[in-house]
């Protein structure tokens, strides 16, 4: 049971969003502009994938198993974030994806943990300042929307149930103009 009064029948971040709307606004443009806006070197589907991961490594089920969805549904590969989330170091993705991944994954830790060498690696495999820029703030970013969907005690479906892929081709075709779906 949410820990506030939220809307019937709007899973995971979608009942704050829309309950307080002057919050949920600045989180759903906050939202667009590190999610759809992708880069030369960052696609909508890295983008993706770097939310859901750190989601993943939170706990959150909701935004891990929808932002997988937006994920799978931007580069045409279902199971695609379940294999990240299983083993970065074995999925099917780009070295330089790998340690991006990585770099996000120690920013879920906490912002000090990410050291010079795990730049410096990315680096290597042809990361830019701009990917690293946006690797960091997604994964900043996520942490809070996880906190925010899980210390809020919102609902949502169980982990893998149908409706995440549903939601995901909705998050890839329509983005969060509104609020995620």
């Amino acid at each position: 049971m949410p820990h506030v009064s939220l809307p019937e029948g709007l899973p995971g971040i979608l009942g704050p969003l829309t309950q307080y709307p002057e919050t949920g606004n600045a989180l759903t443009l906050l939202a667009n502009a590190l999610l759809v806006h992708e880069t030369p070197s960052l696609s909508k589907g890295d983008r993706e994938t770097i939310a859901s991961y750190v989601s993943y490594l939170n706990g959150c089920v909701f935004c891990s198993e929808s932002h997988g969805g937006a994920a799978d549904a931007h580069l045409g590969q279902p199971g695609h974030c379940r294999a990240v989330w299983a083993s970065p170091d074995d999925a099917p993705i780009s070295p330089r994806l790998r340690a991006l991944l990585a770099i996000a994954a120690r920013v879920q830790q906490s912002g000090r943990a990410l050291s010079p060498e795990h730049v410096a690696a990315a680096r290597a495999l042809g990361a830019n300042d701009r990917d690293l820029h946006d690797t960091v703030l997604i994964a900043a970013a996520f942490c809070m929307y996880n906190r925010y969907v899980d210390g809020l005690a919102t609902t949502a479906p169980p982990a893998g149930d149908p409706a995440y892929a549903q939601m995901g081709q909705v998050l890839a075709a329509q983005g969060y103009q509104r609020g995620p779906a």
